[in-house]
């Protein structure tokens, strides 16, 4: 083979790699459409917001273990039990999920427990009302016990399942840090997606209904449930 011959045949697969490669990635993108546009659909039957929560929840984790399970290079996430600087963050839930949660509490809580939640709840919500940025406040979830576990994990905010971390002194870092790179944490993209499209699946679903479709503060709409 001489030299022409040589680059002719290097060029030549490297061109049908690299337009493989742009298949391979529109497929890519049209798979997280395609789970949107099914989840959509599978919410409006759902019976209520509540019932669309836990479907949307239940979906969602499913795919999320999919990804994992067939897509090579997944991370190893340092998260576990009681690493909890993520939740010293300000978190929003879509329509649904405030109901899910309370609903939860009301089945699994004592009434002292229950009480107890409620006070946390209130001075959540008060400190988060005298902030002019609630999002930049770092305080303790009001659901973490003393451990610094989720009392309610099983039934937990999307956004609280989509962050994952490979390092939790980073996380401790941008939490609770100077942090003067102004970075954040980096995260699953396909992981992240998901829970994203399932979120806004939630609030169209809620629009579609007639109902307030924007997100909420989690402490004020659980607190808001709880009372109700």
């Amino acid at each position: 083979m001489d030299h022409d011959e040589a680059r002719l045949r290097i060029m030549e697969d490297i061109a049908t790699v690299g337009e493989l490669t742009r298949m391979v990635t529109q497929r890519y993108d049209a798979m997280f459409a395609e789970f949107y546009a099914v989840l959509l659909e599978t919410l409006d039957s759902a019976s209520d917001m509540a019932d669309a929560a836990l479907t949307a929840m239940s979906v969602a984790d499913a795919a999320v273990d999919t990804v994992r399970s067939n897509f090579a290079g997944q991370p190893h996430f340092a998260c576990s039990k009681g690493c909890s600087p993520c939740c010293h963050l300000f978190v929003a839930v879509p329509p649904g999920v405030a109901e899910v949660i309370a609903a939860h509490v009301e089945s699994n809580f004592t009434v002292i427990e229950r009480e107890k939640l409620v006070l946390r709840l209130e001075a959540k919500v008060a400190a988060d009302a005298a902030s002019p940025t609630p999002q930049l406040l770092r305080t303790p979830c009001a659901l973490l016990d003393d451990g610094g576990s989720c009392t309610v994990y099983a039934v937990r905010p999307l956004s609280c399942r989509s962050f994952t971390s490979t390092s939790l002194p980073r996380c401790q870092q941008v939490v609770f840090g100077d942090n003067p790179d102004g970075g954040g944490v980096d995260q699953n993209p396909a992981r992240y997606r998901l829970y994203e499209f399932a979120t806004r699946a939630l609030e169209e679903t809620a629009r579609r209904r007639g109902l307030p479709g924007q997100q909420q503060g989690l402490s004020a709409a659980l607190l808001q449930q709880l009372a109700g």
